[in-house]
């Protein structure tokens, strides 16, 4: 267990910023992991995950700790479900294809999400009409205090849209080692009535999907419209999509009948950021190198030598002019730090 000093992040956050992490190391076991805790108050540690779901914006002063626990192994099974538990260091896609490749569903719908399984039951991520809530089953986590490993269920988790208890009550004070999630293994729950899915399914002449058949949909969609990292620097989705009340969304529906949106209750209507964005002006708008992608307006990306606080100006800067427009508050979903 090696402790480096002075070492660009670069090659470790997707947006490809290169900021300073003043000390660096990378963790294979949990006793290295509960070794350095134990030595340091846990504000002196950063904790990189897949580095997909954040935005720095400034040199990191603390000892940044690259969690690379690895390893999947089935807990549990019975007829119709198998429960998997996956290490937080475990690239999220790769498990996602791995579970298809053993036909275990439920995470079809999530392929191609960058980053890595640890940071899903903190961000619950979501595409396509699932979300990570609807199959963790339990995550096991390392307490920064007591160095106790706890168990939460899907309830503790408090789960909600891009958020989680880790987000909130619970930040900075738990580290994600491992999650488990329910699976199907037949009579699978297939969702593909987001019209996208669907309509890349007729294109590709499939009336009977499978979960394969899913992945494979949502991969070339996310591929026609998001630019990858590894060429264009960026996060995925930078915003939520914001939730409005029933009467500020008629309100707009009556000047923007094209409005899309979801109903998600007799109250509340989700509304696309992207369309905000764009109908805002601002898809392909660039800041020097920090820009809005050309294809998907919810989407910031670093052309190649943008700075994280150039990018941070940008996403200020869409926020105001779409409440000025919208009267709509978007919030971001990628960390700043």
């Amino acid at each position: 267990m090696n402790i480096h000093e002075n070492v660009s992040l670069k090659p470790y956050n997707t947006f490809g910023l290169d900021v300073m992490a003043k000390y660096f190391i990378e963790i294979k076991q949990i006793n290295d992991l509960k070794e350095i805790v134990k030595a340091n108050k846990s504000d002196k540690l950063f904790i990189l995950g897949g580095g997909s779901n954040m935005l720095l914006t400034q040199d990191i002063n603390k000892i940044v700790i690259k969690l690379d626990l690895k390893g999947i192994n089935i807990i549990n099974e019975d007829d119709d479900y198998v429960y998997v538990e996956a290490e937080a260091g475990e690239n999220w896609h790769e498990f996602v294809l791995w579970c298809i490749e053993h036909n275990y569903g439920g995470v079809e719908n999530l392929s191609l999400i960058p980053g890595n399984v640890g940071t899903t039951p903190i961000q619950n991520i979501g595409a396509y009409g699932v979300e990570i809530k609807d199959v963790l089953h339990s995550c096991k986590a390392l307490n920064m205090e007591t160095l106790q490993v706890v168990d939460f269920t899907n309830a503790e988790c408090e789960f909600d849209y891009r958020e989680s208890v880790f987000k909130n009550a619970l930040k900075n004070q738990y580290i994600i080692l491992s999650a488990t999630y329910k699976l199907t293994k037949q009579n699978h729950n297939l969702k593909v009535e987001y019209g996208a899915i669907k309509s890349q399914l007729d294109a590709d002449n499939i009336t009977s999907p499978s979960i394969r058949d899913i992945s494979n949909a949502v991969i070339s969609i996310r591929q026609s419209k998001l630019p990858d990292p590894k060429e264009i620097g960026n996060s995925g989705s930078f915003f939520k999509n914001p939730i409005v009340d029933r009467d500020s969304f008629e309100r707009l529906y009556r000047v923007y009948p094209s409005m899309p949106h979801y109903v998600i209750n007799e109250q509340e209507v989700k509304i696309p950021a992207g369309w905000l964005i764009e109908t805002s002006g601002f898809k392909g708008y660039r800041l020097g190198d920090a820009g809005v992608h050309e294809k998907q307006a919810l989407v910031l990306v670093n052309y190649g030598k943008a700075e994280g606080e150039q990018i941070k100006k940008l996403a200020e800067t869409v926020q105001r002019e779409v409440f000025n427009l919208f009267g709509i508050s978007i919030h971001a979903e990628v960390n700043i730090f």
